[in-house]
């Protein structure tokens, strides 16, 4: 039987303990271009956590974090460095973050992740984005030259150069030559290639999966906020053809992103999850991100909308009686012991997830009978993660990678129920493929034998922590020649995003006159009744 290690218990903490300092920023002072950096707390008060700051002007600034201090202190406890960066952009000898972004040499993790914007205009025009082009005022659509530039300053990244490159925008697909971008990145090395889109494209034009398959996309990170109109009125309708789509085109991986926003979706969790195991062949995780508060928002709007990573993990183990519990989820650098062990034994630094903890949780699921049954619940998980940091200490200490590997065949049984586990699973024989030869293809199985469970809660003007930028992988690439952390690119979008796409791009008056059409006609027309009738939406539903 496998030993759960039990949480860290927030009854030994007193009503209101400070848990980490930090720094943050006053959402409300914006002086000569810049937000004011204050010294904040992280506290726990009645079981939840707090991010807390007081500014001279506005005064005390509090706002939740976490809804539960258990996880909070369960997924500290894997806080680690990274390398940093070997080579930042800026070289200033005294940094400010988040204002010095670019990279800076405070910089703690590297880049594992590269967004790279490829055009701000959409086929849509939903009221809630104010992000493409329409609302902008202008459109930014770098050219494949600089695509190829910006794709080359990731590579360039030292100890470890960047390798996965996710294409987003607006919609990338409305792009006239995006295969030829697509091809563009994968010529410069980058061994991943991700396609973030609505997938009204992939719905309605059944051969453009297969062109960006073979152009080079890993994989579709597909919008998809819930089963229902009412929910997902983006894309509810078009989304069962394109992931029919997507399975004619070699079962090209899809990923659904829902944004998940209280009292608008977050009953829909269960369901989302549902529909992706039943998709299992070509729906490879679900990656859910509590929704990120931008442009200014009553304290009202916010409790009625605000949700955290850890309320969306509680609503998704009620919302499947329990079967993927909140002890199920831990937070992605938790994996730094399989990186150490594989930079020790390769003799090279490798990608390694030292985000900050509270950034992102996760967990994989196997399907058994109809049932869930996540990772933890067959995996002592803790105790497995601890035995392999000890045996990169061995290896980093000079101990043979062959000792250590004959240490783990023998004793990586010792972390697993056999009992709990899914049947006909050879779970041992495929960790040691993963740890001791970096076997991407027993990767690639694994993945393609489970469900990805993801939680990625980006942040807004009000739970800023500055501790979280310090730490953040996720970056966007810019044509300025900078890598800029995901949460300084998009939440401070007047330092960052909206002072550098202007200026790289046209007005909309400019681009419409130099390529002699309308924004406008870009904008999708759906035909429901045409598409509910359909086999394929009614079988995706579970409607015949």
């Amino acid at each position: 039987m496998v030993a759960k290690k039990s949480l860290s218990s927030s009854s030994t903490l007193n009503e209101e303990d400070v848990l980490d300092l930090t720094e943050s920023i006053c959402p409300d002072c914006w002086i000569n271009g810049v937000y004011k950096i204050l010294p904040a707390k992280i506290i726990s008060k009645d079981g939840k956590v707090y991010i807390t700051r007081k500014c001279d002007v506005h005064g005390d600034i509090e706002e939740i974090y976490w809804s539960s201090v258990d996880l909070y202190l369960k997924s500290r406890k894997y806080t680690q460095d990274g390398y940093g960066i070997g080579n930042p952009y800026n070289q200033s000898d005294n940094p400010v973050c988040p204002l010095s972004c670019g990279f800076c040499k405070i910089h703690l993790s590297g880049p594992a992740l590269a967004n790279l914007v490829v055009t701000n205009r959409c086929d849509l025009n939903c009221w809630y984005c104010f992000f493409f082009a329409e609302k902008a005022g202008y459109v930014f659509e770098p050219t494949i030259d600089e695509i190829r530039r910006m794709v080359r300053n990731f590579r360039s990244v030292t100890p470890v150069p960047g390798l996965a490159v996710q294409i987003t925008g607006g919609e990338p697909s409305i792009r006239d030559d995006i295969v030829e971008v697509i091809e563009a990145i994968r010529d410069e090395g980058v061994r991943h290639i991700q396609f973030n889109t609505d997938g009204l494209k992939l719905a309605m034009d059944k051969d453009f999966a297969k062109k960006i398959r073979a152009a080079g996309v890993n994989t579709v990170y597909l919008s998809f906020d819930g089963v229902s109109p009412e929910t997902n009125p983006k894309n509810h309708w078009e989304v069962p053809f394109a992931v029919q789509n997507c399975r004619e085109a070699n079962r090209m991986g899809i990923v659904f992103v829902p944004t998940v926003i209280n009292s608008v979706n977050d009953h829909d969790l269960g369901n989302i999850i549902d529909v992706a195991a039943r998709n299992l062949d070509v729906v490879r995780g679900v990656n859910f991100q509590p929704v990120s508060l931008t442009g200014r928002i009553t304290r009202a709007e916010r409790d009625k909308l605000r949700i955290t990573s850890t309320d969306v993990i509680q609503k998704i183990e009620e919302q499947t009686e329990g079967q993927i519990s909140k002890d199920d989820w831990y937070t992605v650098p938790c994996v730094g012991a399989i990186s150490r062990i594989i930079s020790a034994i390769t003799k090279r630094p490798q990608i390694n997830f030292t985000n900050h903890f509270a950034c992102g949780l996760a967990t994989y699921v196997f399907l058994d009978g109809g049932k869930y049954i996540p990772i933890p619940q067959f995996i002592d998980v803790e105790g497995f993660f601890e035995y392999l940091a000890e045996k990169a200490d061995e290896l980093e200490k000079g101990k043979s990678k062959y000792w250590v590997g004959l240490k783990l065949l023998y004793n990586l049984k010792r972390f697993i129920d056999n009992d709990k586990k899914p049947k006909g699973l050879k779970i041992t024989r495929m960790l040691l493929s993963i740890i001791m030869k970096h076997d991407y293809s027993a990767l690639g199985d694994f993945h393609m034998k489970t469900l990805f469970l993801g939680m990625m809660h980006f942040m807004d003007l009000y739970n800023y922590d500055v501790n979280r930028v310090k730490r953040c992988n996720i970056i966007y690439l810019s044509p300025d020649d900078r890598l800029i952390p995901f949460c300084a690119f998009n939440t401070l979008s007047m330092m960052y995003r909206d002072v550098i796409q202007p200026k790289y791009g046209l007005s909309i008056e400019e681009w419409e006159a130099k390529t002699g059409r309308k924004l406008r006609e870009g904008y999708y027309k759906r035909d429901i009744k045409s598409l509910t009738s359909s086999e394929i939406y009614k079988k995706f539903y579970g409607l015949s």
